[in-house]
Formats: C-alpha cells, structure tokens, sequence
C-alpha cells in the first residue's frame, strides 16, 4: 500500500477503493488485493456474464487487440490467464505472416511470425479479467453506482462520495471511507473536478488530437477468403494517404471490419455507404472482402480518438491518497491498439513499485512509476499523429534533440516491411514488448543506416513466405 496511506496505524483494516470496473480498475485492484485487508470496485455499470459489454466503455464493439506486451504483462498479473485466452476462443494473429498489410504505399512480406495479437472482443478479454479479478476474498464489487466527489482535503484523500445510479442527482451521496482511492474510470474521467472540489489542483492535460475517427461493422466470411493463409487484412493511414482499415478475426469466427479517416471525411454509419467509403482506399481487397462477406450489425462509429496524457506527475498541490490508472491517467488514439496492453502494464508498474524495497511508495512516487509505464505507447500513438493533416493540441512540439530520432525512424518505417531483421525490432516496439533502443541494436543500425529500402511487393501478398505456409 501506497506508504502515506494509513498514517502509520498498522492495527486498523487497509481498505482500497478503485472506481472503474475497466481491465485497469481491476487488475489494479488485484495488486491492491496483496497491500490492503480489503479492496473495493466501483462499477457504474452492472454487467452480466452473458453480455459484459459496459455503457462505460463505448468502443468495447470495435476492433481491440492485445499485444504481446500486454500479454506478458496480464500472465504477471494474473498466472496461467492467456492459456484461460485461447481456451475461450480469442483467435492469435501472427505478424507479419497471417497478415496482408498495406503500409507507405507497399504491401508487407509475409514473413515468419515474430510477434502475435489476440484478437478477440474487448468484452470477452474483460469478462474473463473479471472473473479472475473477483474470485480474490479480499475484494468486492460494488455495481449501479457512481463515485460523485471524494472525500478528504487537498492533503489526503480519505474516501469517496457514492450515489446510485438509479437514485437521482438529488439524492443525497453516502461516503466510503478509504486510505487510497484509484481513478480507472477511462477517457471520460471526472477526476479534475473531484480533485477541485476538495480544494486541491487538476493534472494538467497534455492534448493530440489527429480527428481521426472510425466505424465498425461485423461480418461472416461466407467466402472463407480469410481464415486460411491470411488471418486479417489492415491497411496503414499516413499523412498522405489518410484512411485505414483493419479486418481481424473474433472469438465466435466473425470478423470486425474497422475503417477510418480524419475530421471531415468520417467514415458513415449507413450500411452501403460504409461499404462504399473502403472504395477508396489504396487497393480493393477490404472493399471486394466485404461486397463477398455477410453483414451481420449495423455500422457503429467513434470519434473521441484525442491522445491525452494527465501529468500528476508535474507540480501541484495534490493529495496524498489517490492515484489514477489506464484510461484516466494516459489515453491513446485506439487505432493503435495499445490501451488494454497499457492497463496490464500499469498494473504490473504498480505492483513493482509497492514493492521496490529500495524506495518508499509514496503517492507521487508511485503515480510517476505508472505514467513512466505508459511513455512508450504515448511516443508511439503521439508521435504518429502529431504528424498526421489537421492536427491539433497543446503538446505539438518536437524538442530540437529529437530530430535525428525522427530522422533515423523514417527510415526505419520505409524499411520494416521488406527487411525481416528491421521489422523483427519493429514489431517488437509496437508491440509495446521492447524499448525504443531496440531498433538501435547493431544489426539493425547497420540495415537502417547503409541498406537502400527495397520496394514493396505491387499486389496484396495471398501466401504467406514462411516455411510450411501458415
């Protein structure tokens, strides 16, 4: 437990309370779990066993995956959870070999498998998170309710204010006393104006905003195109070819269908024009995929894309007592696919940091332990748009030194589709399963620095390269 926490009385029940029943919320909670007597969530939602899709999480219908990063990271916390994953069903996507990726204007080689993706729903990753999370004695759910305000000063957090969700905004809040409170309630996290209500100061926000927005829609391979040596399709927007696409396999054996494009040109809602709008991308493969494949949902779409980053970490008159995970301390534009993995790393920093026996776990300590655990998905998702048409925000700047890097990346990108040793560090970076110094290994210095880029193949790559095919 956070060190500040309990104000030195050891006789007297811990108790945690995290608001959010997101995959960060409870696999925070289960680190708590082995600091404190008793942990409790706080879910505004109430969800089922048959259907764990929460109003909380809006883009729980769209394309999410888990990238090896977070795979390793929720086996930490959570031992023998990925063999509970493939059991259930979550299809395991091997890049770049089941893959038939478009990117800066070629087409992947289907080389060996160097890293993998589970590919399932959202909601199915969550449930079983859930499940697991919840079997702990130590920790309850509470459901249907809302945390309206905190409790305490701008010295201390000593709890939370709680309404029930059906009860009304008169009603009258009841407060759940607590010696740390942890904020997982996402993107849409009201922790400013909690933490203004007790007097003490907001994090400041750090905004990128590309306006990229998306839309999805399910469908059955009645061709059986995919499924066999290609697992998905996904096309790479750029600054100059700005739409994108993703088609990967779920759980039941249907296939999400994700397009996207920049403010003003938002993929439609409406079934043909969706259709209609993957015409225009670089090549038709996605557009003939879905004329011959069955619609099975409506087109649902997102917007809120903005990557944006809550410095508790920075100077501030903040209390002790509260700290915030996932979602609500580090946001990412979700085409890139890094915020389940980020939660389960947040996680892991977590318990690493209540642990560290060379340092005390105070509350800024710690807090600054999770941002650092999200710093190289920001760098990722930030960076990327930052570059993107139309880009807005307060964190735009590239500092002077950083112009090399960016230099030596460009050609790394031009490179990772046809140079195996260049793509292998690649991946493994955007999979958020090595540091950035990975693609500066010596091998791959040489490849980036003194090889010339080898064109792209001129057609979509049907059969994969590596031995024995897929």
């Amino acid at each position: 437990m956070v060190s500040e926490v309990g104000g030195g009385v050891q006789s007297r029940e811990r108790h945690a309370v995290v608001v959010g029943g997101s995959i960060a919320g409870l696999l925070a909670a289960r680190v708590l779990a082995d600091h404190a007597e008793r942990v409790t969530v706080v879910e505004r939602d109430r969800p089922s066993e048959a259907d764990s899709r929460r109003s909380g999480a809006p883009q729980s219908r769209h394309t999410h995956v888990l990238l090896e990063g977070g795979q390793s990271a929720l086996e930490a916390v959570l031992p023998g959870f990925m063999a509970e994953l493939r059991a259930a069903g979550a299809p395991r996507v091997g890049m770049p070999e089941h893959m038939v990726q478009w990117q800066n204007g070629g087409w992947y080689r289907r080389t060996a498998a160097t890293t993998h993706l589970h590919t399932g729903t959202r909601a199915q990753l969550e449930r079983l998170v859930r499940q697991r999370v919840l079997e702990h004695s130590a920790i309850d759910a509470v459901q249907g309710t809302e945390v309206v305000g905190l409790v305490g000063d701008a010295d201390r957090v000593r709890g939370v204010q709680l309404r029930g969700r059906d009860e009304g905004p008169r009603a009258e809040p009841r407060t759940l006393r607590a010696d740390l409170v942890v904020d997982a309630t996402g993107r849409g996290t009201k922790a400013g104006r909690w933490l203004t209500g007790i007097g003490a100061e907001p994090p400041h926000e750090e905004i990128i905003d590309s306006g990229l927005a998306y839309a999805t829609r399910v469908y059955r391979d009645t061709e059986s195109r995919l499924g066999t040596t290609a697992l998905g399709y996904y096309m790479v927007p750029n600054p100059r070819q700005t739409l994108g696409a993703v088609v990967l396999p779920i759980e039941d054996g249907t296939y999400l269908a994700t397009l996207s494009g920049l403010r003003g040109d938002e993929p439609p809602t409406d079934g043909e024009d969706f259709e209609a709008y993957a015409k225009r991308l670089p090549h038709p493969i996605v557009y003939d995929w879905m004329r011959a494949s069955e619609p099975l949902s409506p087109v649902v779409g997102f917007r809120r894309t903005a990557n944006v980053r809550r410095r508790y970490d920075l100077p501030g008159r903040r209390p002790a007592g509260f700290l915030a995970t996932g979602d609500a301390l580090c946001t990412f534009n979700p085409i890139y696919g890094q915020g389940m993995t980020v939660a389960a790393q947040n996680a892991v920093a977590l318990r690493e940091a209540l642990t560290d026996p060379r340092r005390t776990p105070g509350t800024r300590r710690v807090q600054r332990a999770l941002l650092d655990s999200s710093r190289l998905a920001w760098d990722i998702s930030a960076g990327a748009d930052k570059q993107m048409p139309g880009v807005w925000g307060n964190a735009l700047g590239t500092p002077a030194a950083a112009r090399p890097a960016g230099w030596y990346l460009a050609r790394v990108q031009q490179r990772a589709g046809t140079d195996p040793v260049i793509g292998r560090a690649f991946r493994a970076v955007l999979g958020l399963n090595a540091p950035v110094t990975a693609l500066f290994a010596p091998e791959v210095a040489r490849r980036v620095l003194f090889t010339p880029v080898r064109p792209g193949a001129d057609r979509p790559p049907l059969e994969s390269e590596a031995a024995g095919g897929s």
